[in-house]
């Protein structure tokens, strides 16, 4: 592995994000849960502070790597496996030439491959990553409740367990100025007691479409759907988006 380039990291990210030496960088459980619920508006359990099975946000994983790398024309993100608390973690070129976020015993957590035009400007950069991890942060209840109704399935509504798999992102061009997203309709496949979420979504700028990409999740853990205790999930994570705004 070869170390990445120079960084460009603003002050958006810095906030969620522990600069260590030699470019490496960690996460503390504060900041990730901070990004969840402030940035993304993510109440998932496993991004609270005292969960035994804590792991930090994929988007901010994505937001971290984007901010310091610059945005490419085309890029795949593959997530793998989740990342705790006061991990090492440093951005390098792996053998393929993709930029990876790995730990200091060499596992990947997260993979770009990335072609065409590059652009480093923090300022665009900074507002199309706000506004894709608010997509994601929106498609709870109001988008998974509803998939999962219609396929007579649930994940499991007392330690739900929903894991980020990939992204695709295809930009027209780089030089934005001011790239905002827009949802584009979503599915689930069921295979057993898993399923896989397909969230697609395009960017406008002055209301021309300058980008495509979608996001795949997989949930875990199925069952047969039950709108009582799916109701009662709602409320918890209602009451959760309250108890943090109060």
């Amino acid at each position: 592995m070869a170390a990445a380039g120079s960084s460009f990291i603003t002050m958006f990210i810095d906030q969620y994000c522990t600069p260590l030496v030699d470019n490496r960088f960690s996460f503390t459980r504060e900041q990730a849960s901070q990004f969840a619920k402030r940035i993304a508006n993510d109440f998932n359990p496993l991004h609270d502070v005292d969960n035994s099975r804590f792991c930090v946000p994929g988007d901010l994983l994505f937001a971290k790597i984007l901010l310091s790398e610059g945005l490419y024309s085309d890029m795949r993100v593959t997530f793998n496996g989740m990342v705790t608390d006061g991990v090492e973690l440093e951005i390098c070129n792996n053998d393929k030439g993709h930029k990876s976020i790995y730990d200091l015993a060499g596992r990947m957590y997260l993979d770009i491959e990335h072609h065409g035009a590059c652009s480093h400007d923090t300022l665009m950069i900074e507002q199309l990553v706000r506004s894709y991890v608010a997509f994601s942060g929106e498609n709870f209840p109001n988008v998974f409740v509803p998939l999962m109704k219609s396929h007579g399935v649930m994940i499991n509504t007392i330690k739900p367990l929903v894991i980020y798999d990939s992204m695709t992102l295809k930009m027209e061009q780089v030089d934005l100025v001011n790239p905002h997203l827009e949802a584009a309709g979503a599915d689930l496949e069921v295979n057993g007691k898993r399923g896989r979420v397909t969230l697609n979504f395009i960017y406008r700028e002055n209301g021309d479409v300058v980008g495509m990409g979608k996001k795949t999740m997989i949930l875990s853990g199925l069952r047969p759907y039950d709108q009582e205790a799916i109701d009662i999930m709602i409320e918890k994570h209602i009451a959760r988006q309250q108890q943090f705004a109060s």
